[in-house]
């Protein structure tokens, strides 16, 4: 899946500020699967581990800066949903960006809903 955001959701200087963005149609994002998004700028990995489970997050790895989340390993932490890089396998929390192994590195993420449908991201 590639996310396309219809030409009025394209970014602009004032699409920059803090507020909901709408992504794509919530069938549109396989299960257990990231996908990279381009919101207002910013490039982030969307992941949907269960019907109307999704976790949004930097793409960008803390460790290294290079734009890969969205193809990192799902995986969990006893119930805690996580994501492990996919360059040095470093393992984050998707709920809160926390690291598991290096307590200095933390992933950005971002609150997610579901509307009539569509998934929308809040930066």
């Amino acid at each position: 899946m590639t996310a396309t955001l219809e030409l009025g959701a394209l970014a602009t200087d004032t699409d920059t500020a803090t507020g909901w963005h709408r992504v794509c149609a919530v069938e549109e994002l396989e299960l257990s699967w990231g996908e990279a998004a381009l919101i207002a700028g910013r490039q982030v990995a969307l992941f949907r581990t269960g019907p109307s489970e999704i976790f949004a997050v930097a793409h960008e790895d803390p460790a290294t800066g290079a734009h890969v989340m969205a193809r990192g390993i799902l995986g969990s932490r006893g119930t805690r949903p996580t994501i492990a890089s996919p360059l040095h396998k470093e393992v984050y929390d998707l709920e809160t960006g926390e690291c598991f192994g290096v307590a200095e590195l933390r992933l950005d993420t971002f609150n997610t809903r579901i509307t009539d449908g569509f998934i929308e991201i809040e930066l």
